[in-house]
């Protein structure tokens, strides 16, 4: 894999982590004040179940933990570039605007403009949210100090 390639599935791994932790009605937000591009859909947004494994230690034997229900789309842009969404839960418009965004983020002349108007946003939110559930858990924080006696 050359650096690009590598670069390229970095900026890609990246946004798909915001969109997956992004709420549904943001991603919606922010699609739709961006210009779409052309695009068809391969795989229509489904529900099915995976099976979740799991280890004992992290290193343990693998065993069946339970199955997990995710939504899944496909889509491809009309320059040829086909973008993947998977989403825990039942939320296929989030799995489509996922699979969506994953191509956009692919094409050379859309990644700029999946980057500002869709992703960058996200990010920011995110990072907000969780700045602020930090300083609400840090309000709650106790210190406790132990006292040493002295010897009489």
């Amino acid at each position: 894999m050359t650096a690009t390639e590598s670069s390229k599935q970095a900026r890609r791994k990246a946004a798909m982590a915001v969109l997956a932790h992004s709420a549904s009605a943001e991603i919606s937000a922010r699609l739709e004040a961006a210009a779409l591009p052309a695009h068809q859909t391969l795989r229509e947004p489904e529900n099915g179940l995976v099976m979740v494994r799991g280890r004992i230690g992290g290193d343990g034997a693998a065993f069946n933990l339970g199955e997990a229900t995710v939504s899944r789309a496909a889509v491809r842009l009309s320059t040829g570039e086909v973008g993947f969404g998977y989403v825990l839960g039942r939320d296929k418009q989030k799995a489509a605007m996922m699979a969506l965004c994953d191509a956009m983020v692919q094409s050379e002349e859309l990644a700029g403009l999946a980057e500002e108007q869709v992703i960058a946003p996200l990010r920011a939110a995110l990072s907000t949210k969780r700045e602020r559930k930090a300083t609400e858990a840090a309000a709650t924080r106790v210190d406790f100090y132990t006292l040493v006696r002295g010897e009489s």
